[in-house]
């Protein structure tokens, strides 16, 4: 029997993992995340794996379930919040004490969960440790892995992305863009990056691949295409750029752990694209269109008992 750990298993790439590896025969997964609410969840959806709540940041017994692994994802990521400390605990110093199980229980070979924005403009917290994370994986020269660097994902338990935004708009009754909503975006659909991975798993290859969305639309055409799909009560309105920044600053006064921040608005408008690799003749994974894995995403009648609800 195999056995493969997935960190972050709770989040919107773990969950996306394991509900298309967990039929493969003879395959243990252990899944580890520290969010207690999303852990539950992973628990009620997959009960066929083991689920370990722990913080990754932290030494502790979650260390030993690294015994006799054969392959890790790693998956844990700080994306959004306001204290740069809580980006550089999840993305950094959890990853140096993973690679350090990896050693202690001689991994054979794991896939890593970079970003697009290591190549990005943008200098805030997320991108900041997210290069940081990367660099010191490009150290790690004593164990085979694979460095993926997703564009902007979507699918199903997306809550901090186009999921939220989704949900935004069965909430209010104008759903705003800033300015002209003219900022190209390359979204990949979840499902087609959960078998990139299952793919480099089985196969095992090395690099640094980019993983761009093959399709280029704009924000506020990807909106549309979001609101024309899901027929929510909000109407579309643009609204000046620094008064949409202006009502991020205010909210995120009030919120501890706002959904969409400054720093997001910011690196959302930077006029900027990522390299696009032949990944589907690569990993030998079809490319979803987009319009498909929109309608996949959120008209799949599972969506609102489930997914909703994350």
């Amino acid at each position: 029997m195999q056995k493969i750990i997935i960190t972050g298993a709770a989040g919107l790439v773990g969950q996306n993992v394991i509900a298309r590896l967990k039929s493969v025969p003879d395959l243990k997964i252990v899944g580890i995340d520290k969010h207690a609410s999303n852990t539950a969840l992973l628990r009620k959806l997959h009960s066929e794996i083991e689920v370990i709540e722990a913080d990754l940041a932290t030494d502790g017994a979650w260390m030993d379930a690294f015994a006799d692994a054969d392959a890790v994802l790693l998956n844990q990521a700080q994306i959004g919040g306001l204290d740069e400390q809580e980006f550089i605990d999840n993305n950094v110093v959890a990853t140096e004490k993973i690679v350090a199980a990896m050693r202690r229980h001689a991994t054979r070979y794991f896939v890593h969960i970079s970003s697009s924005v290591v190549n990005s403009k943008a200098d805030d917290f997320y991108t900041r440790s997210k290069t940081a994370q990367e660099r010191f994986i490009d150290t790690v020269t004593d164990i085979p892995h694979v460095i993926l660097r997703p564009t902007l994902m979507f699918g199903w338990f997306d809550r901090k992305h186009l999921g939220w935004l989704r949900r935004f708009m069965d909430r209010v009754p104008i759903f705003p863009i800033p300015g002209n909503g003219e900022f190209i975006r390359q979204p990949l659909y979840v499902g087609d990056f959960a078998n990139i991975i299952i793919s480099s798993l089985a196969n095992r290859p090395t690099g640094t691949y980019d993983i761009s969305g093959l399709e280029q639309i704009h924000y506020g055409d990807l909106i549309r295409l979001i609101h024309t799909t899901v027929e929510p009560r909000a109407r579309i309105v643009h609204i000046p750029y620094h008064v949409f920044w202006w009502l991020l600053f205010v909210y995120g006064k009030f919120s501890s752990k706002p959904p969409f921040t400054t720093s997001q608005l910011e690196a959302l408008v930077i006029p900027e694209t990522f390299a696009v690799i032949d990944w589907p003749a690569i990993f030998g994974v079809p490319a979803t269109p987009l319009s498909n894995a929109i309608a996949e995403t959120y008209l799949d009648p599972r969506y609102s008992s489930i997914v909703l609800d994350f």
